[in-house]
């Protein structure tokens, strides 16, 4: 028996079915063959499955395979087109949303403020009935004055600024006298700009 041993004859078996087999370690396998039963009865057997395989038809595969494949694979999905506009404009993105939520903000102030109120340093003085504010006839409000959701009627002396926001001004009576300015804020933008006003004067002079 040659030197060869059997697992490396069957190595030798399978490249040699494949075609890759070596002429001289062909002779080798060959000579192994004749002297191992064993190993020759494997390639026989070997032999058979390889002919039997090769013998089975070649199932063609249909033509529109390729098309069914693609089309079940899930489709791509594409970027919604607002999110492309928001990447190519981010400076006017940002001042939308800076305006949405200082529109949102405005509401949700707006919508806080149906309360009413009376606001000052000498509310002593004034006469609140129900939402009605009166500056007494003959008596003297020092500071300003500030009345909201509410009706106002000054019969008196205001030493200071009235504003009437989302109210109404009875008008001004014989005997009354107000040293400041009259404000009267009956619509949302002109409250907002109030609010404003407000804000950047407590800001500038904290108060």
């Amino acid at each position: 028996m040659a030197d060869m041993k059997c697992n490396v004859a069957v190595v030798y078996m399978h490249d040699h079915l494949d075609g890759d087999l070596a002429r001289e370690e062909m002779k080798q396998l060959q000579q192994h063959l004749s002297e191992c039963p064993s190993c020759y009865t494997r390639y026989e057997s070997l032999e058979r499955t390889d002919a039997l395989v090769r013998a089975l038809p070649i199932e063609k595969a249909p033509d529109d395979l390729s098309a069914r494949i693609m089309k079940s694979l899930p489709s791509r999905r594409r970027p919604a087109a607002w999110t492309s506009w928001v990447r190519r404009h981010p400076a006017v993105s940002a001042a939308a949303i800076f305006m949405v939520v200082m529109l949102s903000s405005f509401v949700s102030m707006w919508n806080q403020s149906q309360e009413f109120s009376v606001s000052g340093p000498d509310l002593e003085h004034v006469i609140i009935e129900g939402k009605n504010v009166i500056v007494p006839e003959g008596q003297k409000v020092s500071g300003n004055l500030t009345v909201v959701n509410g009706d106002v009627q000054v019969l008196g002396d205001l030493d200071g600024n009235l504003t009437v926001i989302d109210g109404h001004l009875t008008p001004l009576a014989s005997t009354a006298h107000i040293a400041g300015e009259i404000k009267t804020i009956d619509r949302a933008v002109d409250w907002f700009w109030y609010k404003v006003s407000s804000f950047f004067g407590t800001l500038a002079y904290g108060s």
